[in-house]
């Protein structure tokens, strides 16, 4: 018990002493004769696989994630970039039963009709994989989340290892997109104004090929760009997990890579891939913008030189180029980065 203290809440302890703010102190760059603000990844240095973010009203943002701490911890930050656990979205008491024995990944957390909407996979290993997506409610982005049981399992929908959901909204209808490694799926959901969900399944389409998982979508000057990740996601320093992208004109496709191939056809174009200090970056967090306007995605990786800490959270820029494709600085993690422009 001692030991597992100090592996998990002393860096906690640590990386909360240190701010944006406080970073002038460390650098003598200066851009335009002032002092940027710097900070460094990881932002969460202890295992956080999946994470699932947004800006509450109460201005702090929230992060989830998979259960590697178990019943799925909550994180909160001011600025993105020091974060705080606040707990867990579920209790032993309290966590979804609808499959016994099953773990809880890959949440995705929305703010609908003044309550905060998680939707999760709870899933299972074995012959066969027991894999369903669900969802709980509350009235606080720190809980307490009630369950609310499964919106479908992957024999409701024929679609195997039915897990990595993403909700997206449109002119008030509702759409799940999900899928890893069994092909990416569009779905249109009934939402009520109580949060009660139910799957259109007459609308499931596929809209990607059996290369990825962890999809979320951003649509931005007419396109609809549809992210997701590649490869082996956990096998430590030997991870070739990357978060890779396609867009589109239309929701349903067809998602096309910056040299034109379909993501039908496994095709895709990376935007973040392995560094020296990161392996297996990917399964990034719908973006999210700063005051500025800047849009910035969080996502985990192994560090290189400690796999063994399991997946961390990192934060980067996301850009965007002249032919309007997105990109990240080297298409690299960060290891130090200008920090979000956020208000106090």
């Amino acid at each position: 018990m001692k030991d597992s203290f100090i592996k998990y809440v002393f860096p906690i302890f640590c990386f909360l002493l240190c701010s944006c703010s406080a970073s002038k102190n460390e650098y003598n760059e200066t851009k335009n004769g002032t002092v940027p603000d710097k900070y460094y990844n990881p932002v969460i240095p202890v295992s956080v696989p999946d994470p699932t973010a947004l800006r509450a009203s109460n201005g702090y943002f929230y992060l989830y994630g998979t259960e590697d701490i178990r019943n799925l911890p909550i994180y909160r930050s001011k600025d993105l970039v020091n974060w705080e656990q606040r707990g867990t979205v579920f209790t032993n008491k309290t966590r979804p039963t609808d499959v016994d024995g099953a773990s809880l990944w890959a949440p995705e957390i929305r703010y609908i009709n003044g309550k905060y909407l998680l939707l999760y996979s709870l899933a299972k290993w074995g012959k066969p994989w027991v894999s369903t997506i669900g969802y709980a409610t509350a009235d606080n982005p720190e809980g307490p989340f009630k369950a609310k049981g499964v919106i479908f399992s992957s024999e409701d929908v024929n679609v195997e290892n039915s897990i990595d959901e993403f909700l997206y909204e449109e002119d008030g209808k509702y759409y799940m997109l999900w899928g890893s490694f069994y092909g990416l799926y569009l779905m249109e959901l009934n939402l009520t104004n109580d949060l009660t969900i139910t799957p259109k399944l007459e609308t499931k389409q596929q809209i990607a090929g059996t290369a990825f998982e962890g999809v979320n979508l951003w649509k931005r000057n007419g396109y609809y760009y549809l992210f997701a990740s590649v490869g082996s996601c956990c096998e430590g320093a030997k991870s070739t997990y990357r978060m890779v992208v396609g867009r589109s004109k239309n929701l349903a496709g067809p998602y096309l890579s910056k040299n034109g191939g379909k993501m039908m056809d496994n095709a895709y174009t990376v935007v973040i891939s392995k560094s020296s200090a990161f392996v297996g970056p990917g399964h990034n967090s719908i973006l999210l913008e700063d005051d500025k306007g800047d849009t910035w995605t969080l996502y985990h990786a192994f560090r290189a030189d400690r796999p063994e800490e399991g997946r961390v959270v990192l934060l980067d820029q996301v850009l965007w180029g002249s032919d309007g494709w997105p990109y990240v600085d080297k298409g690299q993690p960060s290891i130090k980065a200008v920090c979000p422009e956020i208000n106090e």
